[in-house]
């Protein structure tokens, strides 16, 4: 007889236990607990009835020299999807694509998978979530329903499978998604923990036994993470994240993991009527908008993977009437903005105890990287001061604890995509200087007080009752 075996896996993590609790040990979450059933295997008996475990095979083991070659990969005919990806989908791997609700995730996959279907590829399109009329629609209203691809409303992953083995195998299948899936070979719900996770091992060993690659479309928390078991992240070759704020038309597809290709890659769209468009150059629409008599503003010459993005840094800062000053970030790290307002303080002379405190990035991108603390240094003492920052001028460095500036890589990109926007002068890090650099004007700074005295001397002269907003104010 078959032994049950009663789990109990938390719905938002995976952690498993064995009996039910109010609350996940290991997420805090409360009320996620479900109790689940598998069969188990054959109850076991005493040792002397027990049958002998099997031998292995021996296998030859190899060494690191050899002949490489390079993955197989088929061109979705998006260049910012290909860049992303590393230059085309791996035959026989497979992607997890995650995004909030609406943001535009099922669009870009209709587009590629017609894009590769006008190449003569099969294309196989499987939602879970939309009947097939619906996904029709949204076909016309792209001008994408003369497109060959292969449409079907299906859940259940044996018929799936079963469906696109039949012929030439697809060259590209799309799972939307995979929380909707399930399969006969376990007793859960769908959208379960243990479902998610069996359901994509048995898409991944399709993948890979096939050729075909595989997208699978994941649901997003309320925190922005990928929904279900982290495992699932693990078991796939790719994470992508198709990120952006409902105020905007700017999208961005960036590389959480890729096993072919770069993980700090980004893709940029532009949502329009007839659905997303490729931005080739994001940094002149990052600062299409940008207004050049503001105090409070800088352009930061940042990088997302090989690609160097400029974008515009907005700050605010007012004097406050609570007791404890507000802090508010949009687009960056608040423990960032923490760091710098204590080395402005510390290092550089700033008052801003009293301030309330408000950080925006721009055109709704969020920015990871420490080369972004000297911009946002340069528009809070520009804010602070009533300055206006020089137009023409760029900002790129790391600020550490004790004021230093220190350099941050790739410095040549930065600048030549600076010039070629027009932007005449930086204000970059003291370092070797490379021949990129010297080739551009270029303000070396060493210390953060050095930013903040040059700012100053072109900040309005303040009467009496205005000289409490900082230090340079009272020198003046």
């Amino acid at each position: 007889m078959a032994k049950i075996q009663q789990t109990f896996v938390c719905q938002s993590c995976g952690a498993v236990y064995n009996r039910w609790r109010g609350r996940c040990e290991a997420c805090n979450g409360w009320n996620t607990i479900v109790e689940e059933v598998a069969g188990g295997g054959p109850q076991s008996g005493p040792a002397a009835t027990r049958p002998a475990r099997a031998r292995g095979r021996v296998f030859p083991l190899e060494g690191l020299t050899g002949e490489a070659k390079e993955a197989p990969r088929v061109a979705s005919g998006i260049a910012e999807l290909d860049r992303v990806t590393g230059g085309g989908f791996v035959r026989g791997s497979v992607i997890l694509l995650g995004g909030d609700p609406g943001i535009g995730k099922s669009t870009l996959l209709m587009q590629a998978s017609a894009a590769m279907a006008a190449t003569g590829e099969r294309v196989a399109y499987i939602s879970g979530e939309e009947a097939v009329g619906q996904v029709r629609l949204r076909a016309e209203r792209l001008g994408l329903a003369r497109h060959p691809v292969e449409l079907a409303a299906e859940t259940n992953v044996e018929d799936i499978v079963e469906t696109l083995s039949q012929g030439r195998p697809p060259a590209l299948a799309i799972i939307d998604s995979i929380q909707t899936m399930w399969t006969e070979t376990v007793e859960s719900a769908p959208g379960t923990v243990t479902q998610v996770r069996s359901s994509a091992q048995a898409l991944i060993r399709f993948a890979k036994t096939t050729g075909t690659a595989v997208i699978l479309v994941g649901h997003v928390t309320k925190d922005g993470q990928i929904a279900g078991p982290r495992v699932v992240e693990h078991m796939v070759d790719a994470v992508a994240s198709f990120e952006g704020d409902q105020g905007h038309h700017f999208r961005i597809l960036r590389a959480v993991k890729n096993r072919f290709g770069p993980t700090d890659e980004i893709g940029v769209f532009e949502m329009t009527d007839g659905g997303l468009a490729e931005v080739p150059n994001p940094s002149a629409l990052f600062l299409a908008a940008r207004d050049h008599a503001a105090p409070g503003t800088a352009v930061f010459a940042g990088m997302e993977g090989t690609r160097p993005l400029l974008v515009e840094i907005q700050a605010l800062v007012a004097p406050s009437a609570l007791g404890m000053p507000r802090r508010a970030v949009v687009g960056w790290d608040p423990n960032r903005l923490s760091m710098v307002l204590a080395v402005l303080e510390a290092h550089g002379g700033i008052r801003l105890g009293t301030h309330d405190v408000y950080l925006n990035v721009a055109g709704g991108l969020r920015i990871t990287e420490p080369a972004a603390d000297l911009a946002v240094a340069a528009a809070l003492v520009s804010s602070l001061s009533g300055a206006v920052l020089p137009h023409e001028s760029v900002y790129f460095g790391e600020i550490g604890l004790s004021g230093a500036i220190r350099p941050v890589a790739q410095a040549t990109a930065r600048l030549k995509e600076a010039q070629k926007l027009g932007f005449s002068k930086a204000l970059t890090p003291q370092g070797r200087g490379e021949a990129g650099e010297r080739a551009f004007p270029t303000e070396a700074l060493r210390h953060i007080a050095d930013l903040v005295s040059g700012i100053a001397a072109g900040a309005p002269r303040r009467t009496g009752s205005e000289r409490g907003r900082g230090r340079y104010a009272e020198e003046d």
